[in-house]
């Protein structure tokens, strides 16, 4: 599919994964220049989750270029089950959707994207799933003309980004000393901090899987977590996002020895700890891997000139010890006036799940837990 528009506007349906695959360059650059992109939305994640999880036959990846230069992306693709939907490449594993949007041509390049999606989304509907409020999608579902629908999703918890260090100094009473004692005991007993190279992210990956695998034991896991096609999928997508600086992986060591291992991603305003993995032997020394994590994403967040420093999915009580505020992404159903019907059965089936969902959580309390881990959650959980 191509459209043409007065001003040089041409707008492209790439289905073709190998045509997806040459776009790193250009894509790269538009990420760049767009004003809240996600990690999620590089071409490293994309492109390397689609080759662990993508299906042929099911990439719709609506391209926008003026004069030739690529001003806007949505990168999406089609599911039959529960009924025909447009939804975002990435998955489970992903925690945020965007749309690209060239910051300085976004009115020009969101109104093309709107008329492509219309003609993609002829006979389903547009279900956007994990949408930040501040997200250029919201641009799309503002100008849709059609039928729509704003959800709530997953919740997620945010701090500024600045030193942990400096935020624990102005916390008082018993909650700021019990912090601080945190923090001086990973200092005490030696921890610590190595960097990882982009050459070093293969053999890091696997250490950081097996000490996420030790740290869950005899405990419910994300299965997806322990399985082949996550780890390629993260080898081949953080080795090229530490490489350009949208990915870091931090090894915590004791007397030599790899005790933590912790992968963040980062882009544009945004720092966020993805996974980690933590040896028990740190529970029985005591440790707080969760302060000692947090410390260091904290400081990578600031040293990289970030404004947010996010803890990701999830609202768990543990969290509220550094004071976040909570930020609610949405869900964005779009569908063609003549789907709305479609629409709003879409709207029912997710009520449904949500009822169904939050029924089982009241009788039964520790599926709470359960639930949210197998969600995919935060460097503070996964």
């Amino acid at each position: 599919m191509t459209a043409r528009r007065p001003g040089g506007l041409a707008v492209t349906l790439c289905r073709d994964f190998r045509e997806f695959g040459a776009l790193a360059g250009e894509w790269d650059a538009l990420h760049r220049r767009c004003a809240t992109p996600t990690p999620f939305q590089s071409h490293a994640w994309l492109h390397s989750w689609w080759i662990s999880y993508g299906q042929e036959g099911r990439l719709r990846v609506l391209l926008v270029r003026r004069a030739g230069r690529l001003i806007g992306a949505a990168p999406l693709m089609l599911v039959h089950r529960p009924m025909p939907l447009l939804v975002p490449m990435g998955g489970a594993v992903s925690d945020f959707f965007d749309i690209l949007l060239d910051q300085e041509e976004a009115g020009y390049a969101v109104g093309a994207l709107g008329r492509g999606l219309d003609r993609a989304a002829r006979h389903t509907v547009v279900d956007l799933r994990e949408v930040r409020p501040d997200a250029s999608a919201q641009l799309l579902f503002g100008r849709w003309p059609g039928a729509r629908s704003r959800l709530t999703d997953s919740t997620c918890m945010e701090l500024p980004a600045e030193p942990l260090d400096d935020r624990v100094a102005r916390l008082t009473g018993s909650r700021g000393q019990r912090l601080r004692s945190k923090l001086r005991k990973v200092d005490a007993l030696g921890i610590e901090t190595h960097r990882i190279p982009q050459d070093g992210v293969p053999a890091a990956i696997g250490t950081l899987l097996r000490l996420h695998e030790r740290q869950w034991e005899g405990r419910t896991v994300n299965p997806e977590h322990l399985r082949a096609r996550f780890s390629d999928h993260l080898i081949r997508s953080v080795g090229r996002m530490v490489g350009d600086g949208t990915a870091a992986m931090t090894e915590f060591r004791l007397n030599g020895e790899v005790v933590a291992s912790n992968l963040s991603l980062q882009s544009g305003r945004l720092t966020g700890g993805y996974l980690y993995g933590a040896d028990p032997v740190l529970r029985e020394r005591k440790v707080d891997v969760s302060t000692m994590l947090l410390r260091e994403v904290a400081q990578q967040a600031s040293d990289g000139g970030r404004a947010v420093l996010s803890l990701l999915r999830g609202a768990e009580s543990y969290k509220n010890h550094w004071g976040p505020v909570p930020v609610v992404n949405q869900r964005l159903l779009l569908a063609r006036p003549g789907l709305e019907p479609l629409l709003r059965l879409r709207e029912s089936q997710v009520a449904v799940r949500e009822r169904a969902v939050e029924t089982v959580k009241a009788r039964f309390p520790a599926a709470r837990d359960w639930h949210e881990r197998l969600s995919g959650l935060p460097m503070i959980g996964r």
